[in-house]
């Protein structure tokens, strides 16, 4: 399966913002996807996932009030909506997917052998 992110761009502090997860191959209701993000200097961290068939989520703490994650399978696409930006918001964001992965591991990142690219979010103040 290919990704391709998108919805990034410049955002004010408080504003929403709907990032998209575009998945091109077959199969996409096999795939669990996440989002995560990479700021400047920064590990990579897990946002948010869906998991396959059964549709589950799963959030990281920091982002689980603000962030929803969902998926429309019959386009092939999930989304990241993300409310109330601040700087620390500030980003490049990634979709991954995985087929058929493990429960326990929705949330690792080394689980997931498909990236998209990226998309920047810069929030200001």
């Amino acid at each position: 399966v290919q990704l391709q992110a998108s919805g990034g761009g410049l955002a004010q502090a408080g504003a929403f913002r709907r990032l998209s997860c575009l998945a091109s191959g077959r199969a996409f209701n096999s795939y669990s996807v996440a989002w995560f993000r990479q700021g400047p200097e920064k590990e990579r961290e897990f946002l948010a996932a869906v998991r396959y068939g059964t549709s589950r989520l799963y959030y990281s703490d920091s982002v689980k009030d603000r962030f929803i994650i969902f998926r429309d399978n019959a386009k092939s696409t999930v989304y990241l909506q993300m409310d109330s930006l601040q700087p620390e918001d500030t980003a490049v964001y990634y979709c991954a997917a995985e087929s058929w992965l493990h429960y326990h591991h929705q949330t690792t990142d080394r689980y997931y052998n498909f990236w998209g690219q990226g998309t920047q979010v810069t929030v200001s103040s």
